[in-house]
Parts: C-alpha cells; structure tokens; sequence
C-alpha cells in the first residue's frame, strides 16, 4: 500500500514538474480511488494537461509487485500536444508516444 502511494506522488511530482504556459491554470477534474490492492486517479487542469493511472498488486514468484498502466498530456512550448502512454512494472518504465524514439 505504502508503494502505492509513492507511485501517486511520483507522478503527480513528476506533472507538477511540467513548465505550466498558464500560471492560472486550474483544475477542472480530479478524482481518485485508493484501496488496498490497487488505486487510480486523473485528473484535467485549465491549460491542457491531463492525466490518469491505474496500479494493481500483482503476485511475480513469491513476492508482490507493482503494476501501473497511465498516460498523461501537455501542451509543449512550441503549441504542440503531446501524450505519453506508459507501464511501469517488474519490466520497469515503458513509455510509448508518438514522438518518443522507437528502439
């Protein structure tokens, strides 16, 4: 549970971190649910960025780990929109967009 929680802050830091173009910007929705085999949460604020994630306990051989499913959106500085899927799991973080280099 307590990983849990580190991962929602992770990345609402992570978001946080994002240069905002609007320093007014609000938040328009914000839900979340956490329980204790899992949590998710998104959110949308005034300026274009949004989130959502969802992580799960999983059982991997005799311990339990982590898995996160989530996306996220923002508007860069040069007017473009970009989105970023991504997992993060035993496998670590596998982010997928389509401007994130492909191996």
């Amino acid at each position: 549970m307590k990983c849990a929680l580190a991962f929602v802050a992770l990345f609402v830091a992570m978001a946080l971190a994002i240069p905002v173009p609007d320093q007014n910007a609000e938040t328009l929705r914000f839900d979340s649910n956490v329980e204790v085999n899992g949590y998710n949460y998104q959110y949308e604020t005034s300026n274009g960025i949004s989130a959502q994630e969802a992580g799960e306990l999983k059982n991997v051989g005799d311990s339990a780990a982590l898995a996160v499913r989530g996306s996220y959106t923002y508007t860069a500085a040069d007017g473009q929109v970009y989105t970023v899927n991504y997992i993060a799991d035993e496998n670590g973080f596998q982010p997928d967009g389509e401007h994130i280099p492909k191996k």
